[in-house]
């Protein structure tokens, strides 16, 4: 089947490191901030060059891998460089050596963005654009747009770490006097303000709909979808209120740097994501199905068993599926495909008895994989907890079963989902269809390499992908026994850059506002309605389980029966299916803090199967992988100890 699409990256999305120095305050004598901005070509790389600092999608630079879904090589804390996110999540930040240093603005270090030298370009850009003579106001007004909405975007990405923030409203000259070139922090409610004000002020002038040769850069769709995060980020606990973490972070003038809670910024985010809703309908953004041929492999079985096979295709596809109808903003920089973003890590490598293997490993490094507890996390085929669920056995989790022979009647709706008469958990059976779609699991099928490949994790097994002493690296292997095959698609293939199929990753999803908005209406009126039934029943069909109030209402099912009546149990319902819908795409380590639940979460110890194991009874025995240590000063992440030397007006966050 074939599945390529072409992915346009234009010059406005893509790195530029020719204009390294374009935009530089004092410009050099090369080129003078007259010449960039004398013609069109310049000004767009300029334009380019305040799109570069968008956060990527590296494994070693991303904040996907914060939370408690990933879990990387079990050698990194020894090597700087490496996954990032999941070292912050280990206790391992300071003040001193910060990692992901968002803050730095001069020398933002360990893998980060400078995201304030991203600001000052953006300033930059935004004093001089009228200056270019031969562009149409239309369009100036256009990548004025764009670029107040990434400077927005970069200081929403600057207060969801550091809460309180520096507002560089305009470009400071070296020569400007003190109280100008050192700023103090601003409130979090001065802070949102000034942000929402300045995408309220670019989306007019955003096109509705970015062209297909500049798919990736800032429309209206994604400006918008973007507004109703900040106002939901706004409206949450930890960012509204917050006297049970920082009541005693003061400013200089002795008022607290967090508000007090306010229910009305609920109802606020309720319109901004309405209205993002309505711009996605009228532009045709849906929920992903699939709608093509399925792969030659799969053939046989998705006509003995459509349904289920359409639905683990539906799940399946529907990040990997380039510029898909789902999504509302997509990273579009094809470059990070080149060396080690998360599809090139969580790769399985090509088993030694396929075609092809003899070509090398590269593309697949094989060592970003789930942790034990989101293999828990997922639903049961009632769409319930596995704690939740009267008909799903607890006590046998952990009992090896075999699945029945493939010409037997029992197998018939397990056909392309579980190989038959294979060794599995009873972890593994009666799960919903997301968790066979996202994971790959002993017992389970990987689809890569253009193959459907029959899996196994044990150690000494045909297919060695969790077992460090028979891996190519015995430091790269999947260290839980659970696989992600969520971001790797299916055609892609090893060795060279060439043979992996590119999409953008998805920065958000039409299905991540269903579920914004399920959970801003529970909140604003202090308990679900039938909108916010609606709302969160649009994902859950479309992963093909049961609606909400039908399954927590039938005492045959559910053990907390009517646990969706009540505010305080339908806010952690919508919580559990964002972490299941939004698996491994950075969203629950953000929701669990705007709960104020990440220390609670994250601080137990990351478990996994026996990895040297080499078969089931080996294999299949639950081990401590790696601990972590999440306090709360860790919510607020820490301002350097150079920014502190340099500038005396800032106040650093409680705890560093």
């Amino acid at each position: 089947m074939k599945t390529v699409k072409k992915i346009f990256l234009t010059a406005g999305i893509a790195f530029m490191f020719s204009c390294t120095s374009y935009l530089d305050v004092v410009p050099d004598n090369v080129m003078t901030l007259d010449d960039v901005f004398s013609i069109r070509n310049n000004a767009y790389s300029a334009l380019s060059k305040v799109y570069s600092y968008m956060p990527d999608y590296h494994t070693n630079n991303t904040l996907w891998t914060l939370g408690d879904d990933w879990v990387g090589r079990l050698d990194q804390d020894n090597i700087k460089s490496e996954q990032q996110g999941i070292k912050i999540m280990q206790g391992m930040q300071s003040a001193s050596d910060p990692i992901l240093n968002y803050w730095g603005k001069i020398d933002g270090t360990n893998n980060a963005p400078k995201l304030y030298e991203g600001i000052r370009q953006a300033n930059v850009f935004l004093e001089n654009i009228h200056k270019v003579n031969d562009m149409l106001d239309d369009e100036k007004r256009t990548w004025s747009a764009q670029v107040k909405f990434l400077k927005a975007y970069y200081l929403f990405l600057l207060v969801q770490t550091y809460g309180p923030v520096v507002i560089p409203e305009e470009v400071i000259m070296p020569d400007a006097p003190l109280d100008k070139l050192f700023l103090p922090r601003r409130k979090v409610d001065e802070c949102f303000d000034y942000i929402i004000a300045l995408m309220n002020e670019a989306i007019p002038d955003l096109k509705e709909r970015a062209n297909l040769d500049l798919l990736g850069q800032v429309d209206r769709i994604a400006a918008k979808g973007i507004k109703a995060r900040v106002m939901l980020f706004r409206a949450s606990p930890f960012y509204n209120g917050n006297m049970q973490y920082f009541g005693d972070f003061l400013d200089h003038d002795g008022q607290p740097f967090f508000p007090k809670y306010n229910k009305e910024k609920w109802k606020d985010a309720i319109d901004a994501i309405d209205d993002a809703l309505k711009t996605c309908a009228d532009n045709q953004i849906e929920l992903y199905t699939f709608d093509k041929v399925p792969f030659l492999y799969d053939a046989e079985d998705f006509e003995a068993n459509r349904e289920k096979m359409q639905l683990l295709y539906d799940l399946r596809m529907l990040v990997v599926d380039p510029w898909n109808k789902e999504l509302v903003w997509g990273y579009s920089n094809i470059l990070y495909f080149a060396d080690g973003e998360l599809a090139y890590s969580s790769a399985i490598r090509i088993p030694e008895n396929y075609p092809g293997r003899e070509g090398g490993t590269s593309f697949n490094w094989q060592c970003m994989g789930a942790t034990y507890s989101m293999a828990e996390r997922y639903y049961t085929k009632n769409g319930l907890p596995i704690n939740e669920d009267r008909t799903f056995d607890l006590s046998t989790i952990h009992t090896v079963f075999k699945t029945p022979d493939a010409d037997s009647a029992e197998y018939r709706e397990m056909r392309g989902i579980l190989q038959p008469n294979s060794d599995i958990l009873g972890l593994y059976r009666n799960r919903e269809m997301r968790f066979y779609a996202n994971l790959g699991i002993t017992g389970g099928y990987w689809r890569g390499h253009t193959y459907r490949i029959p899996t196994l994790m044990y150690a000494d097994g045909i297919y060695p992908y969790a077992g460090g002493m028979t891996s190519v690296s015995n430091t790269l292997f999947l260290c839980t026994g659970i696989g992600v095959q969520k971001f790797v698609h299916p055609e892609s293939k090893a060795y060279h850059q060439a043979r992996v199929i590119k999409y953008p990753y998805p920065i958000m999803r039409l299905a991540d506002l269903y579920l914004m908005k399920a959970e801003a209406l529970n909140e604003y009126n202090e308990g679900p309605t039938a909108e916010v039934y609606e709302a969160i029943n649009k994902v859950r069909r479309r992963a093909g389980i049961p609606d909400v109030e039908t399954v927590w209402a039938d005492q045959t099912l559910a053990k907390t029966v009517n646990k969706h009546k009540s505010l305080d149990g339908m806010r952690d319902i919508i919580l559990h299916e964002r972490s299941i819908e939004l698996a491994f795409e950075g969203s629950r380590f953000w929701d669990m803090l705007r709960h104020l639940r990440a220390p609670a979460e994250f601080s137990a110890p990351v478990w996994g199967w026996t990895h040297t194991g080499s078969n089931a009874a080996s294999f299949f025995i639950l081990t401590p992988k790696q601990n972590r240590r999440f306090q709360v000063k860790d919510c607020l992440w820490p301002i350097p100890v150079n920014e502190m030397n340099t500038n005396s007006r800032l106040i650093q966050n409680p705890g560093w």
